[in-house]
């Protein structure tokens, strides 16, 4: 029996953690992404950010916007490197459309949250969210100091 080799480390590739403060996420799909060859060696060297990303419809298909992939400074002189260029989303015609009705929805969006591997191939994690106001922002992190605090007291109390 051969044994499977274990890589240690993280599989996530980038993180969108703006999404999360400024929206209220109700639902979380898996997609494939579309990406050219320098891509998945630049993603693998960990040089992709998605801040700044959501995704749009055109011609009844999903595509990722405002992502950045920086090329590798080894990359090859022929190939032309587009950074920001517009990546299709790989999903299923059900998902697509489940998510297309819902990005009609007054008021609701959907943003990348996280970029990842899953064994080979690369992976985002996307949200159907909701706008989140200042006051709903406070509560979120009142919320979060608060858990802090309580986990401080538990221990302190374990202690005595």
């Amino acid at each position: 029996m051969a044994k499977k080799k274990v890589k240690v480390g993280s599989n996530t590739i980038a993180l969108n953690k703006r999404a999360r403060h400024d929206y209220f996420i109700e639902e979380e799909i898996e997609a494939g992404l579309e990406l050219q060859g320098w891509e998945v060696k630049s993603m693998r060297a960990g040089k992709a950010n998605i801040s700044d990303s959501y995704i749009i419809f055109k011609n009844g298909e999903a595509y990722l916007f405002g992502a950045t992939i920086q090329p590798l400074s080894v990359a090859s002189t022929h190939v032309v490197c587009d950074p920001t260029r517009t990546r299709k989303l790989l999903l299923n015609k059900r998902e697509l459309d489940s998510l297309i009705g819902k990005a009609n929805r007054d008021g609701f969006t959907i943003v990348a949250l996280s970029l990842y591997w899953k064994g080979a191939w690369a992976k985002i994690k996307i949200g159907v969210a909701k706008g989140k106001k200042l006051h709903d922002k406070r509560d979120t992190i009142k919320d979060r100091e608060w858990q802090v605090a309580k986990q401080r007291i538990m221990k302190n109390a374990q202690r005595g």
